[in-house]
């Protein structure tokens, strides 16, 4: 009997942090993780609301946690804790300033609920990870969590922009999505300029400056993006 009811207690623990971690997410997406049906996740979730979990259901979409409530700091593992060391070096090598800034302001938010071992591993490891590429650690841009914030709140963002071939614009955008290619973080925006989707570098953005205006939501994923707008070409 003990040893059935450990792997339930332990996908119950995992399943709240879930909850935590997204604004919601559906019954197929929990099961499909633990690998267990729906109706045990549906099973799960009922006795999460019997303990007093103040879970959200809503209906067609999915399950979230009540604004505010928040379960005490979990414990990490050992390969956690050495995971977020290495997302840490690895950022600190990033070319964003805001990027690396709050990566690591994070981190050390995190790091504080560590075990005393974990932290003496943890400091080991820093000095044991290196990454390659901008050796220099030059940060070339400052913009990556001010576009961020303008994609999740729809916010117009004027820049004044260099293009590979020097030369300079300014235009009023939509953003809508970030990637990263060789290094480099791009920028996906509506261009009112040109009344058309444009990638920009986010390095060649001289100044930013987010305005109070919205516009309305594109009605797309970024997978359908690149293949609508770039597949074909």
């Amino acid at each position: 009997m003990e040893e059935k009811e450990k792997p339930r207690l332990s996908r119950l623990t995992a399943i709240l942090t879930q909850l935590q971690s997204k604004r919601i997410i559906t019954a197929k997406q929990l099961a499909e993780r633990h690998n267990v049906s729906v109706r045990t996740i549906y099973r799960d979730i009922r006795t999460l609301e019997k303990s007093g979990i103040p879970i959200i259901t809503e209906e067609g979409k999915g399950y979230s946690i009540m604004e505010g409530y928040h379960l005490p700091p979990v414990l990490f593992t050992e390969a956690e804790a050495n995971a977020l060391i290495t997302i840490e070096q690895l950022a600190i090598k990033n070319k964003d300033l805001s990027l690396v800034e709050n990566i690591s302001n994070a981190l050390e938010k995190i790091k504080a609920i560590l075990r005393c071992s974990q932290k003496s591993n943890a400091d080991l490891l820093v000095d044991r990870i290196y990454f390659g590429g901008n050796n220099s650690e030059k940060k070339t841009s400052n913009n990556l969590m001010m576009i961020q914030s303008a994609i999740t709140q729809y916010r117009i963002l004027t820049i004044e922009y260099y293009s590979s071939e020097n030369n300079r614009t300014s235009r009023d955008i939509e953003p809508f999505a970030i990637y990263s290619i060789h290094g480099n973080f791009l920028l996906i925006a509506f261009c009112r300029l040109r009344n058309d989707f444009r990638h920009f570098r986010i390095d060649f953005i001289e100044n930013l400056i987010t305005k109070s205006e919205t516009f309305r939501p594109h009605n797309m994923t970024i997978k359908e993006y690149f293949e609508k707008y770039v597949k074909n070409q």
